[in-house]
Parts: C-alpha cells; sequence; structure tokens
C-alpha cells in the first residue's frame, strides 16, 4: 500500500532526505535518447540551475545531487527553523519571488500602510500559509518538477505527465546515513559507466565542488534563451523570468570543527575527507578505472565506523534498494520505527553502520 508522504517526511525525526524522481515515458529527461537519437542535454542544465535557484528561495539546503538521463537525485536538509524565524515581510518577499499571488496581495505589497484591515488579516493568514509551504519538501519538488515538465513537454510537442509519479524520499537518519548516501549520489555517473573520474561526474555536486575549489566557471543554459520560451502562456513566461533571475544557492558548506555552534546548517565532515572517501568508492565501483583502491581505509570511514561491507554494497548497488523509508545505523532505525512504520534495512545497516 502507498504510504501518505507525511508519514516519509517527518521534520521531527529528521531534516534530512534523500530524494529521486523519474521520468514517465520512455523518451530521455536529459542526454541523447539511443531510441529516437533526440539530443536533450541541455536539460540538465535546466534541472541543475532549476534545482539551485529554488533553495535560494525555499528553506531547504542541498547537500548533494547529480542529474542523469531519466532520474535525479537530491540529498537536502529542510531547515525549519530558518523558515520560522522569518519575519512576515520576508516570507512575501521570498514567495513572490516566484509567484504573484492573489490581487489583493498584490496590492497589499505596493502600499501595506494603506491597506484596510480586512486585507491586512487575510495578508497575514496568506503569509503563515507561505511560510509553511517555504519549507515543505512536497512543494520545492512540486515547483521543480512542474518547471522542468512544462518545458520538457512542449520541448517534446506533448501533453500530459512527465514524471512517472510522486517523489521517492528516503529519510536519512544519521551522519552514516547522510555521508554513504551522499557518495552513493556523487557516484551516480560513474556507477553508470558514463563518467572515469569525479572530475567528469557531469551535473553532480562533487563536480561543481570541485569546479568551485580551482575557481572554475562553467556556462549557464538559461531556459529564456530556448526558442521554446516565445511559445509559452504569458503566466509560464512571467513564472521563468522570475526563475531565471534568481541566484544559484550555494551547496552547502562541509564544517568539522565546531558545527554545532555554526549560524548555518553544514555537514559535520571534512571535505578532504569526504572527496578522499567518494574517490576511494568510486576506484571500488570502476576496478578498471585508473588508479587504484587505496591501502588504507579513509579516516571518515573509521569516525563513523563504517566497514568494507559499504564497498561491497556500492559495488551489487544495493545501498538504497535494501533500505525502504529510513536509512540509518541499527540503533536509529529501531527508534524510527517507534514513531513510524516497521522499515526493512536491518540486516544491512548491521553490516555496513558497525
Amino acid at each position: 500500500m502507498t504510504r501518505a508522504r507525511q508519514e516519509l517526511i517527518s521534520l521531527s525525526d529528521t531534516p534530512w532526505y534523500h530524494l529521486v524522481n523519474r521520468c514517465v515515458r520512455r523518451a530521455f529527461l536529459c542526454g541523447v535518447d539511443s531510441i529516437s537519437g533526440q539530443n536533450y542535454e541541455h536539460r540538465r542544465d535546466w534541472i541543475e540551475q532549476t534545482m539551485l535557484k529554488l533553495a535560494s528561495v525555499f528553506a531547504v539546503d542541498i547537500a548533494a545531487f547529480a542529474v542523469m538521463s531519466n532520474h535525479y537525485h537530491l540529498v537536502v536538509r529542510v531547515d525549519k527553523e530558518r523558515a520560522q524565524a522569518w519575519s512576515d515581510n520576508e516570507v512575501l518577499a521570498g514567495w513572490t519571488q516566484l509567484f504573484s499571488g492573489p490581487v489583493y496581495l498584490q496590492r497589499y505589497m505596493q502600499d501595506p500602510a494603506t491597506a484596510e484591515p480586512a486585507i491586512v488579516k487575510q495578508v497575514q493568514q496568506l503569509t503563515q500559509t507561505y511560510r509553511e509551504r517555504l519549507h515543505d519538501l512536497s512543494w520545492y519538488m512540486r515547483v521543480l518538477n512542474e518547471s522542468i515538465a512544462r518545458m520538457a513537454n512542449k520541448e517534446d510537442g506533448v501533453k500530459g505527465r512527465f514524471w512517472e509519479g510522486r517523489f521517492k524520499s528516503q529519510a536519512l537518519l544519521d551522519e552514516q546515513a547522510i555521508l554513504s548516501v551522499m557518495a552513493y549520489v556523487d557516484l551516480n555517473p560513474i556507477r553508470a559507466k558514463i563518467a572515469d573520474n569525479l572530475d567528469d561526474s557531469d551535473f553532480t555536486s562533487i563536480q561543481r565542488r570541485i569546479e568551485q575549489t580551482q575557481s572554475i566557471e562553467k556556462p549557464q543554459t538559461s531556459m529564456l534563451q530556448s526558442p521554446l520560451f516565445e511559445h509559452l502562456s504569458d503566466e509560464s513566461q512571467s513564472f521563468f523570468n522570475k526563475l531565471d533571475s534568481l541566484p544559484n544557492a550555494a551547496l552547502m558548506k562541509f564544517e568539522p570543527k565546531h558545527h554545532h555552534a555554526h549560524p548555518n546548517p553544514v555537514i559535520a565532515f571534512d571535505y578532504a575527507d569526504y572527496l578522499e572517501f567518494v574517490d576511494y568508492l568510486g576506484r571500488a565501483v570502476h576496478p578498471n578505472k585508473r588508479g587504484h583502491i587505496a591501502e588504507s581505509t579513509p579516516k571518515i570511514m573509521q569516525q563513523l565506523n563504517l566497514n568494507e561491507s559499504l564497498v561491497d554494497t556500492f559495488c551489487q548497488g544495493k545501498l538504497l534498494k535494501s533500505f525502504g523509508a529510513a536509512i540509518g545505523n541499527p540503533t536509529d532505525l529501531n527508534q524510527h520505527r517507534e514513531s513510524s512504520r516497521a522499515h526493512k534495512g536491518q540486516g544491512l545497516a548491521k553490516q555496513v553502520f558497525a
């Protein structure tokens, strides 16, 4: 039986989630469709830019992502506290960066001082609705998916559903789960044998981080530059104009020391250790890749009690499929099960998350 979204995403359990969405049609989301020969490579940049731009509005921080041929992955942290701390004006300013809102809101924002009490009350109620949406993963994913589907359907000359269904989510209950799933996502192109190393793993967070450390600026493909843009409705054109003007949100920072006192949410690992860990697992996934598997276990694996079974799990592609609605070590899975339904994955958790 399908589980309700509110049962899968519970911020009281964890703010960290792994998200996946796939296309419903055989035609590719991105890349080159081997059947039709159509090249959809430009859509990779569309979705990367859209997920980052939306993260600058929503209280959603992106830790990892990968845009593949017919699906994409995201590892995110929802910052509900940030959204609750925003003033009403900040909430309205954020939401209207994307959407105009009802007419009475547009008039109110032009001159709040002259608004009638009844209008002020309506705006206050609407502001609370917007505040809740801005830290709601379902809303973030809804806007992301509808944006891509609208342009892709126009390009394909079809109507109807573009995605196979609502997105899949997995709760990440602890640091072992966060680290392992981030690495899994970053290694998707290597696992699919469309990249030889981390530098060549296009449209992934790991490539973006490497380029940033090397001060590399890669060109972006704006949806507004597509000839399809002119054929969209006025409402859609208005939305994409607003979306295009947004800045790209930065990826979450790595901060192993004093991360609890950091003003913004951070990833509690050292970036160099994480890079070593991802490269180590990447070499295990691709036996014919240049170089060799490191003889010593990465420090971050020792820190989080991750054993060599994790490497085998990566090689066999079983990490995500072996778990259900949540991923974590045995203790955290048991605690989460008390407040939710039973989860699968206890056996694997005991093997890889010692």
